[in-house]
């Protein structure tokens, strides 16, 4: 069985560590499948794979409509006897049909990845009905239902969560936390890990930090956030300075292995106002550090408040900063939150069942079920 994945961003995000973690799982437990990738030329993405024992093209992509990354898809699927085409993203998603146009591709199947609603227009109510689109692989409950609403052929629709891979797991950095940014060892690390973007709401991420410091005066926290910068980061960095925060927050940019940092943690602390589940709930929970999250996407399907973690609205910057004082103030409640998590991430979240999952939903479509 050959696959084919598409992949059209430019970064490296959430998204493109699902696809390599699902080939990776395959690789090492169905050998029965062959995954190919086609990725955006010059990404971050394409860097990752020359790191990795992957068989993967590359295409320029100018614009949403760039003809030449149609053309890739129609002759990676000629050279290579494509049996199935996954797509990932949907700038993908709209060349792919573009190019089925133009040559009678395999089936499609797409992962919807993020908890945002289909737009109600007619190119994209026409993109995701379209006809060589046989399933649609939900990454949570959440995203199923956002979806339920706008499309024909519901039986395509399939709940697969992302899972984290086990075999990979390492707490190897390249500096301690506390060391490089001076901490005290009584000082309260609360770390994020997301790349600016909007949808990580990272100005409510630092609305929590003022709330803590300013209102309810725990001068022991600080905050470590690292991710990607972008073009919204001067806007935060401009209220750090805008609220006095310089002490209390430290922005690392873009570090290799960001997760390998979670176990130096004491909580890691999510604000994000869209999401599908993002790994570093996942990563949070194999390394033992409980979570304060917002409830968005399909969070709470992976966290119930005050079991195995604690949540609040999303923008609600003061419900996650009680969040973070109730557990700074009861200790004793951590050793349960992070063993009922890692529990839950072994039994349901793992690369494994991920892998076992999709390529059922593969054989379905290219048996014709």
């Amino acid at each position: 069985m050959k696959i084919l994945h598409l992949s059209a961003v430019r970064n490296w995000g959430g998204g493109e560590q699902h696809i390599e973690n699902l080939c990776l799982e395959m690789a090492k437990n169905h050998s029965e499948v062959l995954n190919i990738v086609l990725c955006r030329k010059g990404s971050r993405f394409e860097h990752r794979l020359k790191k990795q024992n992957f068989r993967y093209y590359t295409s320029p992509l100018l614009s949403n409509f760039d003809f030449r990354y149609a053309l890739k898809i129609i002759s990676t699927c000629k050279k290579e006897s494509i049996d199935l085409i996954h797509i990932h993203d949907p700038k993908a998603l709209t060349l792919a049909i573009i190019a089925d146009h133009f040559y009678e591709l395999p089936p499609l199947v797409f992962s919807k990845k993020t908890s945002f609603p289909i737009r109600q227009n007619k190119g994209t109510l026409y993109k995701y009905n379209y006809k060589k689109l046989q399933k649609i692989l939900c990454v949570s409950k959440t995203t199923k239902n956002l979806t339920f609403e706008y499309l024909e052929r519901l039986e395509r629709l399939k709940v697969i969560y992302h899972g984290t891979r086990i075999d990979n797991k390492s707490t190897e950095t390249p500096f301690r936390l506390r060391d490089k940014l001076g901490l005290q060892e009584e000082t309260v690390i609360i770390g994020n890990v997301a790349n600016h973007i909007e949808a990580k709401d990272l100005e409510t991420f630092l609305k929590t930090v003022r709330y803590l410091v300013k209102e309810k005066k725990q001068e022991n926290l600080h905050f470590v956030q690292m991710g990607r910068f972008s073009r919204i980061t001067p806007v935060l960095q401009e209220l750090i300075e805008k609220w006095d925060l310089e002490k209390h927050i430290s922005m690392l940019g873009f570090l290799p292995d960001a997760s390998n940092f979670i176990p130096q943690f004491d909580a890691t602390l999510l604000t994000s106002e869209n999401e599908g589940i993002p790994q570093v709930i996942y990563e949070s929970f194999y390394h033992r550090v409980p979570v304060v999250s917002t409830r968005a996407g399909g969070i709470s399907e992976v966290i119930e408040h005050k079991v195995n973690g604690l949540l609040a609205e999303c923008y609600d910057h003061r419900e996650l900063g009680e969040n973070l004082l109730f557990l700074k103030d009861n200790p004793q409640l951590i050793p349960t939150f992070t063993e009922i998590s890692k529990n839950k991430l072994l039994k349901g979240f793992t690369a494994e069942k991920m892998a076992k999952q999709t390529l059922e939903e593969y054989k379905k479509v290219i048996n014709g079920h």
